[in-house]
């Protein structure tokens, strides 16, 4: 991605995430960027390809990075433990994109089922580790898709956690409290 385009892309993000989708007009990005209309859009044909282009690109980091970090584990609760992780770094470092999906994900427009779409899937790679963990004991047998969604909506509530305390995101004190949590719900006790 080239140094206008990059530029766009950040601008758009942080001002869809402050002000919303629809309150951030083409004018504001390009004057807040300093390019012509005719630059941005010579880069994307619309706001909302500007849109489609942040979740898309911000979604298949998120994802990509668990794959390449859960590849290289075998047991399942380590992979969710690696899950959980990332999720909070990638929150921290993307949280402009973390709050524009979040937020778009409510609704039935094109933009909303883009949002809802590449959750879905991303929360379906989370359920995937977690059936394998079922098949193999090491996590007890539950609805994989409720204890994948759960896994994604907890580790999104750092956010929430940083606007109630006004502090930015430790991520070693929000892993331990979430690791707790999620690691001791489903592992697989033996009795």
């Amino acid at each position: 991605m080239n140094k206008t385009k990059r530029k766009i892309f950040e601008t758009s993000m942080k001002l869809f995430a402050e002000k919303g989708y629809e309150a951030t007009s083409i004018e504001e990005i390009t004057a807040t960027v300093g390019v012509a209309k005719g630059t941005l859009y010579y880069h994307f044909a619309s706001k909302e390809e500007i849109f489609n282009f942040l979740v898309e690109e911000g979604m298949k980091l998120l994802k990509n990075s668990i794959q390449i970090k859960t590849a290289k584990l075998s047991n399942s609760l380590d992979k969710i433990r690696a899950i959980i992780l990332i999720q909070i770094k990638v929150i921290k470092k993307y949280e402009n994109l973390i709050t524009i999906v979040l937020s778009q994900i409510w609704g039935n427009e094109e933009r909303n089922n883009t949002c809802k779409k590449y959750v879905f899937e991303y929360i379906k790679t989370i359920e995937d580790i977690i059936k394998d963990g079922i098949k193999k004991s090491e996590i007890t047998n539950r609805d994989s898709e409720v204890l994948a969604s759960e896994i994604f909506a907890l580790t999104c509530t750092s956010l929430i956690y940083k606007i109630k305390t006004k502090q930015e995101i430790d991520i070693k004190k929000i892993y331990a409290e979430l690791e707790d949590t999620v690691i001791n719900g489903i592992k697989y006790f033996v009795i």
